[in-house]
């Protein structure tokens, strides 16, 4: 009696299949859960006239980038679930999840605000954020070209 791999390899897989079809139904509900509170959050900004106010407003902000975040990690799930090519979705999810913190950064949150720390964040930010786009243009610009050969 011999055992190959592959059998014990089999129940493995579709178990993963299952559990990250599992995961991109607890994101949907996630994000309709985030859907209601940016909704409540718009109202209360209209009630309480803070919809003037650019902090009050970068928090609804701040919202809206992190159900898109959510959105691209379904997506990434449900690629990966198909055994589609994943890797111009999460560069994609990196780029809102960077321009997310980049949008809420405040000077505050850096003792002072001023020195070294500060502009060295910043730089940091910056140069992420470039280096993912050309990562994003670079990865659609190969899949692309690969898609035109098979």
């Amino acid at each position: 009696m011999q055992f190959e791999v592959s059998q014990f390899a089999e129940p493995s897989e579709d178990l993963m299949q299952w559990l990250v079809l599992g995961a991109t139904y607890f994101l949907l509900l996630l994000f309709v859960i985030g859907v209601v509170d940016l909704f409540v959050g718009l109202y209360d900004l209209l009630v309480s006239g803070n919809f003037t106010k650019p902090v009050e407003v970068i928090g609804l902000l701040d919202t809206v980038l992190l159900l898109l975040i959510i959105v691209e990690v379904h997506r990434t799930l449900l690629a990966y679930a198909r055994e589609e090519p994943v890797i111009q979705i999460v560069v994609g999810a990196a780029i809102v999840a960077v321009a997310r913190e980049i949008i809420s950064f405040r000077l505050d949150d850096f003792g002072s605000g001023e020195g070294p720390e500060v502009f060295a964040a910043a730089a940091a930010l910056g140069v992420l954020l470039v280096t993912l786009v050309v990562a994003y243009f670079i990865v659609c610009r190969v899949e692309t070209v690969a898609g035109e050969f098979t």
